[in-house]
């Protein structure tokens, strides 16, 4: 009678590791974790924890600290980034709450962009098909900084999928959070002030912050309309019928 083969230690082992490390599994993963934090937000609402003063406790720089850490875990989970910074500005005034908001928007990013880079680059990049995806790759992963600084700067740009769609691409992390640091002061600064001159709203801090988040949404509107307009216009088409070619011996 035939002995049966044994099997090598630990197949099972492998080949199940194999499967949870495989680029579907774990941009499956990543689905899960985005829309259960998703739900968590609309559940809790985090935010209005935060515009309450949590912790009670706290002060002082500890309490700027503690914000911002809340602040990026919460910009990850999808929490709208100007209901937090203008929470940022009522509970700590104009200076300590831009800090705190900055920080806390890198913090974000940074935790989106890991999510992004380690659970759906392996399996969104394969899908990078057609002119504006890849133009768009191409732009992000040559000139990261540059891009992504300019993505900040704009107000138009959901802040969650300036994260994602960096970390599909090959944009390196001190680009992108250098970026992303400097990029969002204009914006982050005029929704803290406002928060902090929200008890004044007649003062010129006030007024000019307010001003500057309507011009900056309406440059976004314009800006957007045109881009998708010009999408919508067909191309020129160009008349592809050659030219005659002269006769041999004509004059």
């Amino acid at each position: 009678m035939l002995a049966p083969v044994p099997r090598p230690p630990g197949s099972l082992a492998a080949r199940c590791s194999r499967a949870l490390l495989a680029p579907r599994s774990r941009l499956s993963l990543l689905v899960l974790l985005l829309l259960t934090a998703a739900s968590l937000v609309v559940l809790y609402e985090p935010q209005r924890l935060l515009a309450s003063g949590w912790p009670p406790r706290a002060g002082g720089a500890g309490a700027v600290l503690l914000f911002a850490l809340a602040y990026g875990v919460c910009t990850a989970a999808f929490v709208p980034r100007p209901v937090l910074n203008l929470a940022a500005g009522a509970l700590f005034g104009s200076a300590a709450g831009l800090t705190g908001a900055v920080a806390g928007t890198v913090l974000g990013a940074g935790i989106s962009f890991t999510l992004g880079r380690y659970l759906g680059q392996d399996a969104l990049r394969p899908l990078l098909r057609g002119r504006l995806l890849t133009a768009a790759d191409g732009q992000l992963s040559r000139h990261g900084f540059r891009s992504m600084l300019a993505i900040r700067l704009f107000p138009g740009v959901p802040f969650a999928a300036a994260n994602y769609c960096a970390a599909v691409s090959r944009m390196k992390y001190v680009p992108f959070l250098l970026a992303t640091g400097v990029g969002t002061v204009p914006n982050t600064a005029a929704y803290v002030v406002a928060g902090a001159q929200a008890g004044s709203p007649g003062s010129p801090a006030f007024l000019f912050s307010a001003g500057f988040i309507v011009l900056s949404g309406l440059c976004a509107a314009v800006v957007a309309w045109r881009k998708r307009h010009g999408l919508r216009s067909p191309a020129p088409v160009r008349d592809a019928t050659p030219e005659p070619e002269p006769v041999a011996g004509a004059r």
